[in-house]
């Protein structure tokens, strides 16, 4: 009987290469997150903080240097703001602002662009999409990720009278923000357990970032 080939050692070197990389991989995105917080926090607080009247300040507050103090005011600046937004007089306000915008060329493209992103970001449950799925797009045989939105009402469903439809929407990668919408009969319509987080992860990563799934055994394992 022929012994197989013992697998050629490893050198130092090669041991040390792998264990660097190994620990680049743990300390990397530590790193990285403290940086990118603490760099947030530092250029909210230096262009929040200066627009504050001093008086308006405690006392002992301008001679200190506490971080977080300028994010604490922007979060309750946009705490009113959305408040007051939800008024009668706050969406009269608004209305005419966006008006005002939308007569300005290049401002109207970056801000209903941003709109929009935000719209999708931070879209409240009762206006937000209800589950994540797969369509057969664009032909039979490949499998896109949708966003199922609600059964199909209206003059749609009136036309296409027969079988149940869903409307869903079909975002494009890297842009979630732009896409199609399709209305699908809801016997092709293939429902997925992840969350809309996970889809929309899928979708912008394209493919690279594989979100969390249950086992058999019930822990959670990355694909």
């Amino acid at each position: 009987m022929t012994t197989p080939p013992r697998p050629p050692r490893r050198g130092l070197f090669a041991g040390l290469r792998a264990s660097f990389l190994t620990g680049l991989v743990v300390v990397a995105p530590a790193v990285l997150t403290i940086w990118l917080i603490r760099a947030f926090v530092e250029f909210v607080d230096s262009r929040v903080v200066p627009l504050i009247p001093v008086r308006w300040l405690p006392e002992p507050l301008p001679t200190l240097n506490i971080p977080g103090v300028g994010v604490v005011i922007a979060l309750l600046f946009v705490l009113i703001v959305g408040w007051l937004a939800k008024g009668f007089i706050g969406r009269s306000l608004i209305n005419w602002a966006e008006d005002l915008v939308a007569r300005m060329p290049v401002v109207r493209s970056i801000y209903n662009a941003i709109k929009q992103l935000a719209e999708t970001v931070f879209a409240q449950s009762s206006t937000s999409f209800k589950r994540a799925c797969i369509v057969e797009y664009p032909r039979p045989g490949l499998w896109a990720v949708a966003f199922v939105s609600t059964e199909t009402k209206g003059e749609v469903a009136r036309k296409l009278d027969g079988e149940k439809l869903i409307s869903v929407f079909l975002p494009t990668t890297p842009n979630p923000t732009s896409g199609f919408l399709l209305f699908v009969p809801e016997k092709d319509v293939t429902y997925l357990d992840m969350s809309i987080e996970d889809a929309a992860k899928l979708i912008i990563s394209a493919g690279l970032v594989t979100p969390d799934s249950v086992g058999a055994n019930g822990r959670k394992t990355r694909s």
